[in-house]
Parts: C-alpha cells; sequence; structure tokens
C-alpha cells in the first residue's frame, strides 16, 4: 500500500462523507487498479509523482479536491489496447463521485479534466492546465529517469512486436512536438520544456 496517497485519499473523502465502508470500497478498487501486473507506468508511483510535482511551492490550484480526484481516477481505467481509457475513466469517476454526493459542479469539472488527459490540449481553466503538465512531467526529466520511464512504458505495450509499437510510440512524440508548447503553465514550462523536447527528439532517434 502507499500510505500518502491512503492517507490524502482518506483525508479527500471525508471531507464529503463520514462512511467509511465507502471510504475503503473506493480506496481498494483504486488499489487493486492501480497495482494490476500489467501497469509499469500507470500505477501508484505515477499518481504520487504528480500529486508531488503539483505540491511544489509556487502552484497555485484553486480547486485542489477537484484536482486531487482527477490525479486518482484520470488511469483508473488504463488498456494499452484501448482507444476510450480516458472516456471510461470519467465515467468512472462520475459513478463514485455521485455516491459521495460531491457538487455536481466538482464532478462536470472532474470529469472534464480527466477527459483532457486524453489530448492534452491548453484549456481556459487553470487548474486543468496544471493537472495536464503533471502528468506529463516525466517528459521533462533527466535523461535516466525519461529512459527508465520509456522502458516501463515499452513493457505496458508488449503485446505489440518492436515495428509496430515503435511506429506508434514515434506519431505520439512527434504529436507533443507539433504543439508551441509541450506545457500549458508557465510555471512547467519554465522548468521542463527545454528538457522535454531534447528527450523526446533523443527517443525518436532511438526508434528509428
Amino acid at each position: 500500500m502507499n500510505k500518502k496517497l491512503h492517507d490524502i485519499f482518506k483525508q479527500l473523502f471525508s471531507t464529503y462523507s463520514d462512511n467509511k465502508n465507502l471510504e475503503n470500497e473506493f480506496w481498494k478498487e483504486l488499489e487493486k487498479n492501480y497495482t494490476n501486473r500489467k501497469r509499469h507506468y500507470h500505477n501508484l508511483n505515477h499518481l504520487e509523482s504528480m500529486i508531488n510535482e503539483l505540491e511544489t511551492p509556487g502552484i497555485e490550484i484553486r480547486d485542489w479536491d477537484s484536482v486531487l480526484f482527477s490525479v486518482f481516477y484520470h488511469d483508473i481505467v488504463y488498456q494499452s489496447t484501448a482507444k476510450d481509457n480516458e472516456e471510461k475513466s470519467a465515467e468512472k469517476a462520475k459513478i463514485v463521485l455521485q455516491k459521495i454526493n460531491l457538487p455536481s459542479e466538482q464532478i462536470h469539472k472532474v470529469s472534464n479534466q480527466i477527459l483532457a488527459t486524453k489530448s492534452h490540449e491548453k484549456s481556459n481553466d487553470s487548474d486543468t492546465n496544471y493537472l495536464l503538465d503533471a502528468d506529463l512531467s516525466i517528459l521533462g526529466k533527466s535523461w535516466d529517469e525519461y529512459e527508465k520511464y520509456t522502458k516501463q512504458i515499452r513493457k505496458e505495450y508488449s503485446i505489440y512486436p518492436n515495428f509496430l509499437y515503435n511506429s506508434g510510440r514515434k506519431k505520439v512524440l512527434e504529436h507533443f512536438l507539433t504543439f508551441n508548447e509541450i506545457y500549458k503553465t508557465e510555471f512547467f514550462k519554465e522548468r521542463y520544456e527545454k528538457q522535454a523536447r531534447e528527450n523526446i527528439a533523443k527517443e525518436i532517434e532511438l526508434l528509428s
């Protein structure tokens, strides 16, 4: 069990419900999904990393609870062969959040934030942009960290032979390079943009 994440989830949940059975049920479901043996990157460590990024001094989140719910549920459904993971994850979040009577405005916000992680297009909502940037923060880490991430992603897509995986991966990476800015917020752009572009270019070269 990831104690930090569990503690954050318990505190978050208790703000809206005192139903301990429900709290335990929802945490167990999160834990089961994110610790699935097929998950090598999109797991609890990824969630903790995102939260650590968003807790960095200098970041101003307006609706922290909604962003936290989005972090917890944005990859709850994840299959490498599927194209609707974000839609299913958003739907799952809605079901859970309705059960704890989260205000409909916040449920809508969480759903939209999760759906935004599909295309990573810039949003008019600053909280969403921070979420998207935290989700992609790995791209701007040191090459050693980035290389470890690429190996974890490759394991998640192990069903595909190299010639299929490499071409698909290159398309994803080249898509990021078409963005004027990979990172949507000034905070993350200053921190990771340059290194992210270097890492992506290097990976594309290695995949060729």
